[in-house]
């Protein structure tokens, strides 16, 4: 095999096992929800729902009703969440 077509297999392995992560990430989201007031600091998944930061982990404080984490469809409650950002 030479260079170019170890090149070619290599970027069509890349191709192949990105297609199939971005199926299954498709479906592990279609199994969650965003859940507001549970995520402690640090451990948000994505930005705040007032805007203070846009990205995950930047959390200042445990339960923080604008931060929020992604659970599985019909425990946020549960784990004493809110489905909906505070208004």
């Amino acid at each position: 095999m030479n260079a170019r077509q170890a090149l070619f297999a290599t970027a069509l392995s890349a191709m192949c096992v990105a297609g199939l992560s971005t199926a299954h990430a498709a479906s592990a989201a279609a199994d969650k929800e965003k859940c507001f007031g549970i995520a402690k600091a640090g451990q948000n998944d994505c930005a705040t729902a007032s805007g203070s930061h846009s990205c995950a982990g930047q959390a200042k404080k445990d339960m923080d009703p604008t931060e929020w984490k992604y659970t599985a469809k019909g425990t946020c409650e549960k784990a004493g969440g809110k489905l909906a950002a505070p208004k």
